[in-house]
């Protein structure tokens, strides 16, 4: 579609087709993400967005609820070009939908866990994938549950400050603090080929998880770390997740728990890229919170890092 025909479009975020760039004003319109259609309905599509505003399992500051919208926002200053850096037009070759936020009863919490994993295993059993745009870092969890019976144990790719494997053996409690302890003692993740990058504090039982912290990557280069991460994934299916205070508070200040020495964006954007080829079956981008970021630095860079998802996924999907 040109610009001519852009002309004629009401908006692409309702009338679009399911593939292709987006030539429309990013000031106004539908803030789907990265212009893509908004839909309820998956015949055709290969990969969907899913948008989760849930924040109740937060240890001090909320605010990621308003994630999904800022992100989404954020992304329509993306969707003219293809993805900088990659050798391929995903947005041309695979059909994305934005099927929009999980519906969930803000004061029942007790039940949101299992509708997002129904509502995650009702995608996947259209034969796509997801990424999702959270939302604090527990919505993971319920996730994990949704691809682990697809798939089995799965591999995980964590991107984070903190570790998330702190002891917390009551399944019921909602806590973003202790999601992947969880996930591998309930058998959801293989921690032998998972792997967590940009860590810079202390969990004294990692459960045999590898560590890249957030000092060796800044020693070693992004180069030679996603070299580690794909010897320790080799070609099972990973799942990322992209905890956006991975990034040094420079770069993303709008986080409920912000720590310093991060990664620098390049660096994180660089890794995913190298990670290239590996079995990506999906992923999300969480505690983004712009109430803690007036200048929508944050919700920028994690409309980046969901589309370097996109890419990762679209470059297993297409055999690239």
């Amino acid at each position: 579609m040109g610009l001519e025909d852009a002309k004629t479009q009401v908006d692409r975020a309702f009338t679009g087709d399911l593939k292709g760039l987006a030539f429309e004003n990013a000031f106004s319109g539908a803030t789907s993400f990265l212009r893509r259609r908004y839909t309820k309905l998956l015949t055709g599509a290969d990969l969907a967005i899913l948008g989760v505003g849930f924040d109740q399992a937060v240890t001090h500051r909320t605010g990621p609820r308003f994630g999904p919208r800022a992100i989404r926002e954020a992304s329509t200053l993306q969707p003219y070009d293809p993805p900088y850096g990659w050798p391929f037009d995903p947005l041309s070759e695979l059909a994305v939908v934005d099927t929009g936020d999980l519906a969930f009863d803000y004061a029942k919490t007790s039940a949101f866990p299992a509708a997002l994993t129904a509502r995650t295993a009702e995608i996947l059993a259209h034969g796509i994938g997801t990424i999702t745009l959270g939302g604090d870092h527990f919505i993971t969890l319920p996730i994990l549950r949704a691809y682990a019976e697809k798939f089995g144990p799965i591999s995980v790719v964590q991107f984070d400050a903190h570790s998330d494997l702190w002891q917390d053996d009551d399944m019921e409690r909602l806590d973003h603090g202790t999601f992947l302890y969880k996930a591998v003692k309930l058998g959801l993740v293989d921690p032998a080929t998972s792997v967590q990058i940009g860590i810079r504090t202390v969990t004294e039982d990692r459960l045999g998880m590898p560590m890249i912290d957030a000092r060796a990557v800044h020693q070693q280069g992004p180069e030679a770390v996603a070299a580690q991460v794909r010897e320790i994934v080799g070609d099972r299916p990973v799942y990322v997740t992209f905890d956006i205070d991975a990034l040094d508070p420079a770069f993303a200040p709008g986080t409920g728990t912000p720590v310093w020495g991060g990664l620098n964006s390049w660096q994180a954007a660089t890794i995913l890229r190298e990670m290239a080829g590996l079995r990506v079956v999906g992923g999300d981008v969480v505690e983004v919170s712009p109430p803690f970021d007036p200048t929508g630095a944050t919700a920028i860079a994690g409309a980046h890092v969901a589309t370097e998802l996109l890419c990762l996924y679209a470059w297993h999907r297409l055999g690239k």
